[in-house]
């Protein structure tokens, strides 16, 4: 019985190794074709040379000789050398930043007084026409009035950018972005998120700039913008809003790269959330980011009002209100006006 199982072992391992040296081959190309030296050349030339130490490699588990299977040991040793190179590549705050990500926020806590500063508000004329504005801003913890969730569509209904408003008395507003630093050199690429090719920032904006350039300018693709209010007891929006403060300052000191996966903008929100205990589940909508709204309607984390999820994201449809209040000084609580009447568009 044992000799009957020893050849579908054997079968099963080399099986199994073929798979780590396929993810491994994959993994070291994209790292060095994205992250390696500099020059466009260098980079390719490494990229092609340890696709071809993999494919050998695969090739070499196919055979018995004492020499090709040296030649598996030799890959994952040189493996081994490029994960100790990838462990030397490091965030920065020092690069040259696009504008609308050159500045970071920072926040001074006293008490319940908290002054945010930087506060993003640029004065837009399109998308890529503007003048940079920022301010610092004192806020009252106590006069925390309850958290919104902003929800952008511009692919269809799976794909969505995601951040949080934070509202308090007397129609103060401060919105919370989790998204890419980016060089004025990068565009964005969610593969290249995989592979430390941006810095993580947290913007923070008035409603008049980051919410109204997304209704107002963004054109090519236009996206559609929702605003959903969070359910649950304010003391989780004051931890919530401390754990957002605590990240910004630390970001500050401390830069991080950002990742497709880990530290997108809604899983970076699920995991700020961990302060309000118990945690939501997670689900593969977190990772579909245009389904979390209707994940958190699911679990009763957003107020309805007694409306379906359909009848609530046509409610919370603010594309044609923030066209209508434009700069108004109130944007922010006319955004918030429902019109029942108004046809609105899925993402």
């Amino acid at each position: 019985m044992r000799n009957a199982q020893a050849p579908v072992i054997s079968i099963v391992s080399w099986i199994l190794l073929g798979l780590l040296t396929i993810a491994t081959g994959s993994w070291g190309v994209l790292a060095l074709a994205f992250s390696g030296p500099y020059s466009d050349i260098v980079r390719n030339i490494l990229a092609a040379a340890f696709g071809i130490a993999s494919l050998s490699t695969l090739i070499a588990l196919s055979f018995r000789r004492w020499r090709w299977q040296a030649l598996i040991g030799y890959y994952y040793a040189l493996f081994l050398i490029l994960l100790m190179w990838w462990s030397t590549i490091s965030p920065s705050n020092e690069r040259n930043w696009q504008t609308d990500v050159a500045v970071l926020p920072y926040a001074t806590i006293e008490g319940n007084l908290i002054t945010v500063h930087n506060i993003r508000n640029f004065n837009y004329r399109s998308e890529t026409d503007y003048t940079p504005g920022y301010y610092d801003k004192g806020f009252d913890l106590n006069k925390l009035e309850a958290v919104d969730i902003v929800a952008s569509y511009w692919m269809g209904p799976a794909i969505a950018h995601i951040f949080l408003s934070f509202a308090f008395a007397s129609d103060n507003y401060l919105a919370i972005s989790i998204e890419t630093r980016k060089e004025k050199s990068e565009d964005y690429s969610s593969i290249k998120g995989f592979f430390r090719q941006y810095e993580l920032i947290y913007v923070v904006a008035d409603e008049r700039d980051i919410i109204r350039l997304r209704t107002n300018y963004r054109e090519n693709p236009p996206e559609n913008t929702y605003i959903y209010r969070v359910n649950g007891p304010i003391e989780n929006g004051r931890r919530l809003f401390l754990e957002y403060m605590r990240r910004i300052n630390e970001l500050k000191t401390k830069p991080e790269f950002y990742n497709t996966l880990t530290t997108n903008c809604t899983t970076s929100i699920w995991l700020n959330n961990r302060v309000n205990p118990p945690q939501l589940p997670f689900d593969w909508k977190i990772l579909a980011s245009g389904y979390l709204p209707e994940l958190l309607y699911e679990h009763g984390k957003l107020k309805t009002d007694g409306l379906t999820f359909p009848e609530l994201q046509q409610r919370s449809h603010i594309n044609a209100r923030a066209q209508a209040a434009d700069d108004a000084v109130d944007f922010s609580r006319l955004i918030r006006v429902s019109d029942t009447n108004t046809l609105t568009t899925t993402p």
